[in-house]
Order: C-alpha cells, then sequence, then structure tokens
C-alpha cells in the first residue's frame, strides 16, 4: 500500500514547486589513489514514423528553466536502432518486481522478499532464494562485492549472501552484523534517537535501506531513515553513518574517485566526499533544481556526468567542468508523462524506467546534447527497476555494431527482456556496396 500510495503522489501533477541554484560550487579534493516465455512480436526501430512517437511530449515543460537536450534523431547521429521484446518473464507467484540486476551472466529479480535467478542468455529460471523470509518485507535493491551479494530490505536490514553455485547461494549475515552490534551495545554514546521514546544504535537503519552502491572496497546504503551508512566490506563493519537529508533518501551513487551522490525526497541531490587526511565524509555541494522528490540517480563510465530522475517527469543533466570546478545542470531529458522510477546507464546509453510504463533509450552525442533512440513499451504498471549489460563490445570509431540487453521490471509482476541494437549507417552501406 505504501508503494501505491508513493506512486498516486509523484503522478500528481501539484507537486510542489521551489526555485533552487543550479550550479554549486565544488573543492578540488585530492585523490589517492519457476519460469514463463512469452513471445513477443513487436519490433521497432528507428525511423520517420517513429520520429513522432519519440517526440510527442516535448511540451511537458515540468522545468521550464531548464533547457531541453534531446534534440538530435538517430539519424544525425548516423546510425540505424532496432529494438524488440525477445522474452516474457513472470515469476511464480506473479509479485510487484522491486529489484533487477545482472551479474556473471545471471539476472537477479526481487519480487516482495523472494529473489529469482535466471539464466540470461536462456531466460530460465535457476533457482530462487530468501523465499522464507517474510518478514523481511519487499527487497529494496541488490549489488555485488567480489563473491558476495547484498540485499537491502524493508525490515531495515542488509542481506549478505554467498553464492555456492548458481543454483544455491547460502546466507552469510545480515548488517549490522552481530560482531559489530556487540563491539557497541555498552557505550550510550552509540545510541541515537530515531523516534521519540526509541533509540537505536548508530550503526543501525531505522527504516526501509533502499539503495546500495559498492566502490574501491566500500559500501554506501541508504535509507527512508535519511541517513547514508558507510560500510568496509572486507570485514562488513560499519564506518559512519551521517545524517544526510532532511527527508527520505531514495537513490545512492558513488563515482571511481569516491565521490558519494544521494537523492532524496526533500527534492535535494547532496554530494559527499572524504578529504585527504579525514576520517569522516563531509557535504561538498548541494545540488537544487527538481521540483519533486528525487527517486533515481546515474553516473556515466567515467562519473563525469550525474543523471537524477524525480517526479516532475524530468531527467536532469549535470555535468561537472574541470576548468570551472564545479557542478552545472546543463539541461533536462523530457518525455516521460509521469514520474521517473528508476536510471541506469551502460555504455554510451542511458535507461529510463518511469511509472508511465515505459522505458527510454537515450544516447549522448557532440556538444552534450542526446538523441532518445526508442520507446519500449508493453508494461501494465509502472517500470520500478531496470538491467543492462553489453552483448558486444562497440567502438563509436569503428564500424562495429553495438547489442544491449535490457531488462524491465514492472509492479505488474513481469520482467521484460529486451534487445537493443545500433548500426553504424556507413557500416552498413559498405555492406550494400560489397
Amino acid at each position: 500500500m505504501r508503494i501505491q500510495s508513493w506512486l498516486e503522489t509523484c503522478s500528481s501533477a501539484n507537486c510542489a514547486t521551489a526555485t533552487h541554484q543550479s550550479t554549486i560550487s565544488l573543492p578540488k579534493l585530492r585523490s589517492d589513489h519457476k519460469q514463463h516465455h512469452a513471445s513477443d512480436s513487436s519490433t521497432s526501430s528507428s525511423s520517420a514514423s517513429s520520429t513522432t512517437t519519440l517526440h510527442s511530449n516535448l511540451s511537458i515543460q515540468t522545468l521550464p528553466s531548464v533547457p531541453s537536450l534531446q534534440k538530435l534523431s538517430p539519424q544525425t547521429l548516423n546510425f540505424s536502432v532496432s529494438y524488440h521484446c525477445v522474452a516474457s518473464l513472470i515469476p511464480n507467484p506473479s509479485r510487484p518486481v522491486t529489484s533487477l540486476a545482472v551479474h556473471n551472466n545471471l539476472l537477479y529479480a526481487a519480487t516482495d522478499h523472494e529473489i529469482n535467478v535466471y539464466d540470461r542468455h536462456t531466460c530460465t529460471n535457476l533457482h530462487s532464494f530468501n523465499t522464507q523470509s517474510t518478514s523481511s518485507g519487499s527487497t529494496k535493491a541488490i549489488t555485488f562485492s567480489k563473491s558476495m551479494i547484498f540485499t537491502t530490505h524493508q525490515d531495515c536490514k542488509i542481506r549478505v549472501w554467498q553464492p555456492l553455485n548458481k543454483h544455491h547461494h547460502r546466507m552469510l549475515t545480515t548488517l549490522p552484523t552481530v560482531n559489530d552490534r556487540l563491539r557497541r551495545f555498552l557505550l550510550p554514546k552509540n545510541y541515537i534517537a530515531v523516534r521519540r521514546h526509541e533509540r537505536r544504535l548508530w550503526i543501525e537503519h531505522a527504516d526501509a535501506v533502499t539503495g546500495l552502491a559498492v566502490s574501491n572496497g566500500v559500501m554506501y546504503s541508504v535509507s527512508w531513515d535519511k541517513t547514508l551508512k558507510i560500510w568496509r566490506v572486507s570485514d562488513l563493519r560499519c564506518l559512519e553513518s551521517v545524517k544526510a537529508h532532511e527527508d527520505a533518501v531514495n537513490a545512492v551513487a558513488v563515482s571511481n574517485d569516491g565521490t558519494v551522490y544521494t537523492g532524496s525526497a526533500d527534492r535535494r541531490i547532496r554530494v559527499w566526499a572524504k578529504p585527504v587526511g579525514e576520517k569522516r565524509h563531509v557535504l561538498v555541494a548541494m545540488l537544487e533544481k527538481h521540483k519533486s522528490a528525487v527517486n533515481a540517480l546515474a553516473l556515466n563510465d567515467d562519473g563525469s556526468v550525474l543523471f537524477s530522475g524525480a517526479c516532475d517527469r524530468s531527467i536532469l543533466v549535470w555535468e561537472r567542468e574541470d576548468s570551472a570546478n564545479h557542478m552545472v545542470v546543463s539541461g533536462a531529458l523530457r518525455g516521460h508523462e509521469k514520474a521517473i522510477l528508476c536510471l541506469i546507464n551502460v555504455s554510451d546509453l542511458l535507461l529510463s524506467g518511469s511509472a508511465d510504463r515505459t522505458v527510454r533509450i537515450w544516447k549522448r552525442a557532440y556538444d552534450g546534447q542526446f538523441c532518445c533512440l526508442g520507446v519500449l513499451a508493453g508494461h501494465r504498471k509502472p517500470v520500478k527497476s531496470l538491467a543492462a549489460i553489453t552483448d558486444t563490445e562497440y567502438d563509436q570509431n569503428s564500424s562495429a555494431n553495438g547489442a544491449v540487453s535490457v531488462f524491465s521490471g514492472s509492479l505488474d509482476g513481469e520482467i521484460k527482456v529486451w534487445q537493443v541494437s545500433l548500426t553504424s549507417l556507413s557500416a552498413q552501406d559498405r555492406g550494400l556496396n560489397s
């Protein structure tokens, strides 16, 4: 019921509004370094007729002061684009799909508390785990580090799993671990007030854990309890807890240099980093431009571009300009008719899932402009989670083809598997002339 009411709030046209500065200075930090298959015959390709579909919603001006960046067509980029649904998976029993992740050619799909494991090539269901932990509530996020799998849950816990093989996963522990609790429970200073008449250890989350990110042996978790917690993966100890926002934190992303981005229902994105010689992360920037709750964050491959999706129906593009040493919003990607619920960056593509039941594919081109390559439609309820993996290496300077497998999970209980292919028009011409 909480998910449904939240989506209704996000879909409302009467989101709270605020005017904020879009450019924030960033101080420089020194860095040390069981299975159902259904065929779907719908196939789409970039053509003149599809251009109208891609750009028919550009009149939705949710943030009129922010310029739109999607001004290009696939033909302008010298690409031919095709995409189609190759399979549809419905876990049994059918429940809303809340999280997807791909690792070692396996697709992990969370439906309520249960986590289903699929072979991503054959789309066969290999097995399910966490099937009995109904008290854990719904699974919010799945991520990986070394030989461990981390899942976050409604019951305020992070669970750690070990894959013994692709047919069996064993739970190692929950975070915070028993040893971590025992180390701290005697000292009163280790307790904080989380609600009236309720105190908890500062290493514990006090509400649903909504997001995870791992980088360089460190894991970052965010929660509806408004905090960001930092964990060391090697011994699973909680190192820090930061009061990150004034409202629920919905998303977290981290770059390779350790810069952490958190997005919240308070409409803000906050940027965190640990200066050289310091023991704790500090707030280094606050990005304020969205008019409603921030639901999703994604970084490009080198961490120089941040994408944020919110209930205001826009995806904002933030760029770090080295010469000016600050983060700036360069523009917005528009087209979704309802809240943006999930974002993922793969190779040079950005994928966005929305409460409008569609997935959009975006590609960045020269001068920071973007092109909407296509709209993946077919879900009957909001698209809550996305996962993607590149099937073939794609070099923009060569004539090679690029293929990406995209997995979309919806609150309708269905997982759709899409094949997206990009072909250089010059390569097509050479093939026709040979």
